[in-house]
């Protein structure tokens, strides 16, 4: 059965537009049915209590269904949040849709075929919207219990992810594994090279926030057999195991590279940018296996050459230099 009490939002600068939609809605027994004529007000309007599912046009003066779709998940990530997001829209063309999608828009309505299709889809959005909701509650009360196990000393206590000791730990069962069953070990240091800037600009709740953000971000980015640690206060670790050493390049974290850089943190104090740099430290198991503290060394030099370049950089551990 339907939720009837689930929370929409509709959003389209054109009102007889946005009455059609909410209207049907209604008359489909939905109870929580608001709207917005533009997208600050829509915006203005999710701060002031979140929504399940969003319609909105694409094309809107001042802000168009993309835009007000990248400042809704950002607005996401601070509350902890999944909003469903459908798009009214009369473009059918693949391009604009594949751009779209990877904005971050959940689905579409063609607007020849509103009628139709709107009701349905809301049910739909309505399934994804609270299994999406649920997964996000469970995984905010793991990282809460997580916390508790400061006692067992490899938990971040500020963002809930594992620390440095863990990263260590994993990284060192990640070589083993390599040298066994062959494949590479990767382990990818993520450092804020704008920190001290923003400490200088922010306080401590703000840096706080951030870096609770970025932790979250790079959860959502990174594969799910993946480990991601916070092994330094500007830094973080992605340790991952790859079955084939040439899968194991920095085209298989670009996302992550582009997702942390690309798009501005929202704190109280404001949207945040921050600028990351990125290296990969690929250990082949064909040429040997090095030891954490040369892996460590190499990713940490590669950071340096990282922000000078400000590009995603890649290294190997020098074992020679230990012989």
């Amino acid at each position: 059965m339907p939720n009837l009490d689930l929370p929409i939002l509709v959003v389209d600068d054109a009102k007889f537009s946005s009455m059609v939609v909410s209207r049907a809605l209604r008359n489909a027994g939905y109870r929580d049915v608001r709207v917005a004529n533009n997208a600050p007000a829509a915006l203005k309007l999710i701060e002031e209590r979140a929504v399940s599912v969003l319609i909105a046009d694409w094309l809107m003066p001042e802000m168009d269904g993309l835009q007000l779709t990248d400042k809704v998940r950002q607005q996401d990530e601070q509350e902890n949040h999944y909003t469903y997001v459908i798009l009214l829209t009369a473009r059918e063309s693949v391009a604009a849709l594949a751009e779209a999608f990877d904005r971050g828009v959940d689905d579409f309505i063609y607007k020849s075929d509103m009628s139709k299709q709107l009701v349905s889809r809301v049910y739909a959005a309505d399934r994804m919207a609270d299994r999406q909701n649920t997964l996000l509650t469970a995984n905010s009360l793991l990282m809460e219990n997580n916390r508790e196990l400061e006692s067992s000393n490899i938990i971040d206590l500020e963002t809930g992810l594992c620390n440095n000791r863990y990263a260590r730990e994993r990284l060192s069962k990640s070589l083993r594994q390599a040298e066994a069953r062959g494949g590479a070990s990767a382990y990818v240091l993520v450092g804020i090279r704008n920190w001290q800037a923003l400490k200088r600009q922010h306080s401590a709740a703000t840096m706080s926030e951030l870096a609770l953000g970025i932790g979250r971000r790079l959860s959502h980015l990174i594969r799910p057999m993946d480990a991601l640690c916070r092994v330094g206060d500007n830094q973080y670790a992605i340790i991952a195991h790859f079955g084939h050493s040439d899968h194991c390049t920095t085209t298989a974290f670009r996302r992550v590279f582009d997702g942390i850089n690309h798009k501005a943190l929202k704190t109280t104090a404001g949207y945040v940018s921050v600028e990351a740099g990125m290296v990969l430290c690929k250990s082949d198991a064909q040429k040997g296996t090095p030891s954490v503290q040369e892996i460590e060394r190499a990713a940490v030099q590669g950071l340096v050459d990282a922000y000078e370049t400000r590009r995603f950089t890649e290294t190997e551990p020098d074992m020679a230099a230990s012989a």
